[in-house]
């Protein structure tokens, strides 16, 4: 690396976001910078180390079948794993793994450090440099500039952030990190209008003081998994979580202390993410709840460090020493870290365009907690699109958009640059209107051929995911030819799960047609070899075929108004009709397609049609004149 050196691509922060989008533009080809506070804190996981979950876990998946690196991230540094959601429907079914913070921040330090096209710098960026409304570069606090064609900001909670522990407050980033005060009054300068959001996280345990005979335990699945659609199965025992619960007496402490609560006394006076509140804010709310569950989660067991799932707060140290003492299984527990608190700066992200560049200034893309989301999860998607979209700037190529019908990571990011975001934005399934095109399985069919065009997954991983296609398609041809007969042992095997008996042959693929009937009893039936993740594949698309066409009608209804384009030279104040707010909304948003106009808020569906009738009528004179 030389100071004077230009760059394809310069990422500042290594977080979920700033990995993903180093890592896809140097696969792309990009010659790739990335600034780093410090080299030894990449992908660290600040609050719960886990993978995955409702949603979550869908984008895991997705980021995979691209070409991303979470999923083998968290593979590497699995410890415990679950099936979440298993009761509600495959639609929303998913994994999630409790992980290693260490095993994961090392494998993606040495992807990073490994990857050939990327150089790796530690230092604290300072200053953004913008000239005639283009991303030029950045400049680090000793005054070194670095010079790019396009630069990503992946800075999480770091932007002028502030830690809150009772009635006390610092600059701070996570986990007692140094705060980006001077990077973020620079980005406060570029024009682009900023807000405040908070954050909060839960007191870390000592291991060995903790009773965990008294708790209810949970192990791991016992069948082989990974998140990774390319990597190898395996069970993993070598965790268990403890489930326990807050009581009344937990609820009275932690009201007696309300007077240095930062958050009952109003000194933060920002947004909290709504589906992860704090203990102290659970007992403000929900007053006539006596109890709320938590989960103890091993985190390294060299560190014998516990998280506390589900008891984030912001209290005072005396509030929680006390308060921890009164749950079951922690009467002895000792803490290591405290809960705080942590606000920070975040771009509001209806600034941006689809494809994550801002429209403000060219050349400038935006990942992660900086666009107001929470959740690893949601900052690995974004850092991914924006590596795509930063290379394919690069190469001179159109952009990547991912559509809502495509992926969850589509939904993600047309719900912030569309709708923004008052709150810390959580990826949910109820937000995603297409959950069940959109599963845990059907990933890789969705995006591998995606991410291998764009040239981001490799030959061999494609080759690998044609190999299973194939073979999934081959056996669902012979289970459609192969018949069941109606033997007295099939019958009575059938009656034990309940399902009816057969009065005659019908086809295997006919019989997993019925909801009782599973892909293992199909298998051990049949005689099947295919790999149970592609079997179970196969039993959803059939069972839930029905359900599956309707979606594929509202897709296709849709579609037209997805892929209009409204074209740059449409003023909206020149279209006649148009309601006082849906003009200004359509201004502040500058939406790309029709279909992205119809889901801002405050636009009626009539101002969509006079929108949609003005961009035909401009075609057809443009036309004309040609």
């Amino acid at each position: 690396m030389l100071i004077n050196d230009r760059y394809d691509v310069i990422t500042i922060g290594a977080g979920h976001a700033g990995c993903e989008a180093a890592l896809a533009a140097a696969r792309m080809g990009a010659r790739t910078l990335m600034i780093c506070l410090y080299l030894d804190s990449i992908a660290m996981m600040p609050c719960n180390p886990s993978i995955g979950g409702p949603a979550k876990g869908h984008m895991v998946r997705e980021i995979d079948a691209l070409g991303g690196e979470c999923a083998s991230a968290a593979d590497s540094a699995t410890r415990h794993l679950r099936w979440l959601n298993t009761s509600k429907g495959e639609a929303v079914r998913t994994l999630r793994a409790q992980c290693s913070p260490r095993r994961y921040s090392d494998h993606y330090r040495t992807a990073l450090l490994t990857e050939k096209n990327i150089a790796l710098h530690q230092a604290q960026a300072a200053d953004l440099i913008i000239e005639h409304g283009e991303a030029r570069g950045v400049k680090i606090k000793t005054g070194q500039v670095f010079y790019a064609d396009c630069v990503i900001l992946a800075t999480g909670t770091y932007l002028d952030s502030k830690i809150h522990i009772g009635m006390t407050s610092h600059k701070s980033g996570p986990l007692g990190m140094v705060a980006s005060t001077e990077f973020a009054r620079s980005l406060r300068r570029s024009g682009l209008e900023t807000g405040r959001l908070r954050t909060d996280t839960t007191p870390r345990l000592h291991f060995d003081t903790i009773d965990w005979e008294a708790l209810d335990c949970q192990r791991s699945i016992e069948e082989p998994q990974a998140f990774s659609h390319f990597g190898v199965k395996k069970r993993y025992d070598e965790m268990i979580c403890g489930l326990t619960r807050t009581n009344a007496e937990t609820h009275r402490i932690i009201r007696k202390y309300f007077s240095e609560s930062p958050l009952y006394m109003g000194k933060l006076d920002t947004e909290g993410p709504r589906y992860c509140p704090s203990i102290d804010d659970k007992i403000i709310k929900f007053p006539e709840k006596d109890t709320h569950p938590l989960f103890l989660e091993p985190i390294t067991s060299e560190g014998r460090e516990v998280y506390v799932q589900n008891f984030s707060t912001s209290m005072c140290l005396e509030a929680q020493l006390e308060s921890i003492k009164t749950i079951k299984g922690c009467e002895r527990a000792h803490i290591l870290r405290p809960g705080y608190a942590i606000e920070y700066d975040f771009v509001v992200p209806t600034q941006l365009n689809p494809w994550l560049e801002t429209k403000q200034v060219k050349n400038l893309f935006l990942a992660g907690q900086i666009n107001g989301t929470s959740g690893y999860e949601e900052a690995a998607a974004q850092g991914l699109i924006a590596g795509i979209n930063a290379a394919l700037r690069v190469k001179g190529a159109e952009p990547f958009v991912l559509r809502r019908d495509e992926a969850y990571i589509g939904v993600l990011i047309d719900d912030l640059v569309t709708k923004g975001t008052n709150e810390p934005y959580r990826m949910l399934t109820s937000r995603c209107e297409y959950r069940l095109l959109l599963r845990h399985d059907n990933a890789a069919d969705r995006l591998c051929g995606t991410g291998h065009s764009l040239g981001l997954l490799p030959d061999e991983k494609y080759e690998s995911f044609q190999k299973m296609a194939r073979a999934a398609e081959a056996e669902e041809r012979r289970l459609e030819e192969l018949k069941i007969p109606p033997t007295a042992e099939v019958n009575e095997r059938l009656a034990a799960m309940p399902s009816s008996p057969l009065s005659e042959g019908i086809s295997a693929k006919n019989l997993l047609r019925r909801p009782e009937v599973s892909w293992s009893f199909i298998a051990e039936l049949t005689g099947s070899e295919l790999d149970p993740e592609y079997g179970e594949k196969i039993a959803n698309e059939l069972k839930y075929e029905g359900y599956i066409s309707r979606q594929l009608r509202q897709v296709d209804k849709f579609r037209r108004m997805e892929l209009l384009k409204i074209p740059p030279y449409i003023d909206f104040n020149d279209v006649h009709g148009l309601s006082a707010e849906g003009r200004g909304k359509l201004e502040k948003i500058r939406p790309a397609t029709l279909g992205q106009a119809s889901r801002i808020p405050g636009v009626p569906p009539t101002d969509i049609q006079l929108l949609w009738v003005a961009i035909e009528n401009g075609r057809r004179q443009r036309h004309e004149k040609d």
